[in-house]
C-alpha cells in the first residue's frame, strides 16, 4: 500500500506528538518540517499541556501553556496568524480564551493589537471590560470598533434600503399621502378661498412635505437581553440599533437588560462602540421589567415595531410579561422575539415560553444578520409576522 506522506503529516498535526509513533507504523514519513513544527507548537499551546515555544521543538509530549508572558502570547498570536486562515485563527483565539482562560489576551495592549478582531472576541471584551487595565482600554476599543465597522458595512446599506422600501411603498402613486400634508402652508396659501357662507376654508391646492423632510414616521424599539449567552446577538443588535438611529424616518430606542434596565439610546449616534461599552454581559434576567420600561415609548401602536432579542429565560414575573406582550400586540404594535441574532445558531432557550408567545401571535425565532433587512422590511410593511418568520427561518435552514 502506498503511503501519502503529506496526509500522514496532516494527521500528525491534528493528533499531536503522542500520535507520531503510531502514525509511523504505517510505513511513511510523518516528520514535520520547520514550519509545521511551529504550527504544531501553536496548536499544542491551546489543545494540550506543555510549554509553548520550548526550544526542544515537538520532541516531548504534545501540550502547551502560554503562561503569563505577554511576549510569548504575542509570538503565539503572530504564529497562528502566519500559518492559518482568518476563520481558523478566530476559532483558535476563541478556544484560547474558553479552554485555557487566556484573558491575558485582553489585558496587554501589545497582545491585543495582534488579535484577529471577531464577534466572539468582542463578546469577551464586553464581559471583562471592568477588569481590562487602563493601558489596554484604547486598544480594546480599536478591536471593538473594527468588528462593529465591519458589521455596519455589511448591513447598513441593506437596512437603509429595506426601511425606505417599506415606508415608501406607495412612492409611485400619483396620489400624495395624507400624512405628508404641510397643513400650515396649505392653510396660509388658501386663506383667500375661505367660504363665508359655509364658514369653512375650501383649499384650492394642498401642499405636501417631501419624503426627505418627513421624519420619525415609525418607532423601532430594540430590547436586548445582555446575559452572557446572548453576547453575539447583542453585538449585532447594538450595531443594528445604531443604523436604525441614523435613519430620520425612524424614532429608535435601544435598551439592554439583565435584572436592571439600561437605556442606551443616547449612545447610539453613528458609532455603536460607545453603546457596546455600555453593555455589561452576565447577571440575571428580568424581561418583564424591560418590557414595562419600553411601553412608555409606544405612542402610536400601529407605527411601532418592538424587537426583543432574548433566550426567554425569565427570572422576573412571567405571567405579567405575557400579559404585557399580549396587550402590546393587541394594541397594534408589531412584536417580534429573536431568540438569536447571530451566525452561530440559536442558543438554548425557554421553549415553553416561546410556544406561549407564539400562540399569542408573537413569532419567536432565530435570525441571521443577513436576513435582518428582509425581516425589518416585512415587519414595517405590515406583512403577516408569523408567515414572515416562517419564511425567514426556512431560508436560513436552506442556506
Amino acid at each position: 500500500m502506498t503511503v501519502d506522506n503529506e496526509q500522514l503529516k496532516r494527521w500528525r498535526l491534528i493528533l499531536g506528538q503522542s500520535a507520531q509513533e503510531q502514525l509511523g507504523n504505517y510505513g511513511g514519513d510523518c516528520g514535520l518540517s520547520d514550519d509545521q513544527k511551529i504550527m504544531d507548537e501553536a496548536l499544542a499551546a491551546i489543545y494540550d499541556e506543555s510549554d509553548y515555544g520550548d526550544d526542544s521543538g515537538s520532541g516531548g509530549k504534545r501540550g502547551a501553556s502560554l503562561g503569563k508572558s505577554a511576549p510569548q502570547l504575542a509570538k503565539w498570536l503572530g504564529d497562528i496568524r502566519c500559518y492559518f486562515t482568518e476563520d481558523v485563527v478566530a476559532v483558535i483565539q476563541n478556544d484560547a480564551i474558553e479552554r485555557k482562560g487566556l484573558t491575558q489576551l485582553l489585558f496587554e495592549p501589545e497582545v491585543l493589537k495582534n488579535v484577529e478582531p471577531n464577534i466572539a472576541l468582542v463578546g469577551a471584551i464586553m464581559a471583562l471590560k471592568g477588569q481590562i487595565p487602563e493601558r489596554t482600554k484604547e486598544t480594546a476599543r480599536m478591536v471593538v470598533k473594527a468588528v462593529a465597522d465591519k458589521i455596519k458595512r455589511l448591513l447598513e446599506q441593506k437596512i437603509r434600503q429595506a426601511v425606505t422600501g417599506a415606508l415608501n411603498k406607495k412612492r409611485h402613486s400619483p396620489i400624495p399621502h395624507v400624512s405628508s400634508i404641510d397643513w400650515k402652508t396649505t392653510v396660509n396659501r388658501n386663506l383667500k378661498n375661505y367660504n363665508v357662507e359655509h364658514g369653512k376654508l375650501i383649499p384650492e391646492r394642498f401642499y405636501f412635505f417631501s419624503r426627505a423632510q418627513r421624519s420619525n414616521n415609525h418607532t423601532v424599539i430594540v430590547d436586548m437581553d445582555q446575559s452572557g449567552s446572548m453576547a453575539e446577538s447583542v453585538v449585532y443588535g447594538a450595531v443594528t440599533g445604531s443604523i436604525f438611529a441614523s435613519l430620520p424616518a425612524l424614532d429608535t430606542r435601544v435598551v439592554v437588560f439583565d435584572t436592571e434596565v439600561v437605556d442606551l439610546t443616547e449612545k447610539c449616534g453613528d458609532d455603536p462602540v460607545d453603546m457596546l461599552f455600555g453593555v455589561q454581559l452576565g447577571g440575571g434576567t428580568d424581561i418583564n421589567k424591560s418590557v414595562a420600561y419600553c411601553e412608555q415609548f409606544v405612542t402610536d401602536p400601529a407605527k411601532t415595531l418592538f424587537i426583543m432579542i432574548t433566550d426567554l429565560y425569565e427570572g422576573g414575573n412571567e405571567a405579567q410579561l405575557v400579559r404585557r406582550l399580549k396587550e402590546m400586540r393587541e394594541s397594534g404594535v408589531r412584536v417580534l422575539c429573536l431568540l438569536a441574532l447571530s451566525d452561530s445558531g440559536i442558543p438554548e432557550f425557554d421553549n415553553r415560553l416561546a410556544k406561549k408567545l407564539s400562540g399569542l401571535g408573537i413569532p419567536c425565532f432565530g435570525c441571521t444578520p443577513n436576513k435582518l433587512p428582509e425581516l425589518v422590511e416585512g415587519a414595517l410593511r405590515g406583512d403577516d409576522l408569523t408567515a414572515l418568520a416562517m419564511r425567514i427561518t426556512a431560508s436560513v435552514k436552506g442556506s
